[in-house]
């Protein structure tokens, strides 16, 4: 499998991502985290396989989920309703996201990349 790289472009942080994959010569293909927005299946298999806690594949940050007051909505949510969420809006799932054969990086931590990526 190729690695998925799912991002929003007008984010500085996933631009710094990108630009980091570019220069290390890690081939992925593109995704536009809003205009493809995340299934419920693919969000599922990534945080199984990523071994994070559900809350990590949410975007904290966002408007979105400060205008949902998600903070405290979360806790009362069942795994599969969050999923269902996060599989509605791609603005709701933390970026810049980098889906490899062997792992999930979520988010873009320059040493977690180096560390699993190089």
């Amino acid at each position: 499998m190729e690695n998925i790289f799912l991002c929003y472009p007008k984010c500085t942080t996933c631009q710094k991502a990108e630009k980091w994959l570019i220069e290390h010569n890690i081939p992925y293909t593109k995704r536009h985290i809003v205009e493809q927005n995340p299934t419920a299946e693919e969000i599922t298999a990534w945080w199984k396989k990523s071994n994070l806690p559900l809350k990590r594949f949410f975007n904290t940050s966002g408007l979105m989920y400060k205008d949902m007051n998600l903070k405290e909505r979360l806790q009362e949510m069942s795994d599969k309703e969050q999923i269902e969420l996060l599989s509605t809006h791609g603005m709701l799932v933390k970026r810049p996201l980098l889906i490899t054969d062997e792992a999930i990086l979520v988010g873009f931590k320059e040493n977690d990349w180096k560390e699993i990526l190089l």
